[in-house]
């Protein structure tokens, strides 16, 4: 958990040097704010990444010593084809496509066909060709 744990604590860092530097440039209060949540929600999570690190065993990247064959593996199932992916994409666009266009119809006409999309996507695998 090295490098996710340094990451937060760079945001960490980051933004509570920014924080004060923003506050005395703009003296606005809203985006100190969220600029001064932002850094504790990061550090928040740095915290608990270096305090769960402590209890488990190192992955082979955080050891210095480790082999490149440690960390190979299965990565996970993906469906040899699937057109639910494209499908899912042309719903994102046109529920966009309302408000771009101001007219709420498309929205709403894209969330029921979203609907079937998303419905059709977590499906596949339990019927036609690839079915378990």
């Amino acid at each position: 958990m090295k490098p996710e744990k340094y990451s937060f604590w760079f945001v960490f860092i980051f933004f509570a040097i920014v924080t004060p530097a923003y506050w005395f440039v703009s003296g606005e209060v809203a985006g100190t704010f969220v600029l001064g949540a932002t850094g504790l929600l990061g550090g928040f999570i740095a915290a608990f990444l270096t305090l769960q690190a402590r209890n488990f065993d190192p992955r082979p990247e955080d050891r210095e010593d480790a082999e490149v064959v440690e960390g190979a593996g299965d990565m996970g199932f993906f469906a040899p084809k699937s057109i639910w992916p494209f499908w899912a994409a042309v719903v994102t666009a046109g529920i966009c496509l309302g408000p771009a266009l101001h007219q709420a119809w498309i929205t709403i006409l894209f969330m029921g066909v979203g609907v079937w999309a998303c419905s059709g996507w977590v499906l596949e695998f339990y019927r036609g060709d690839y079915k378990h």
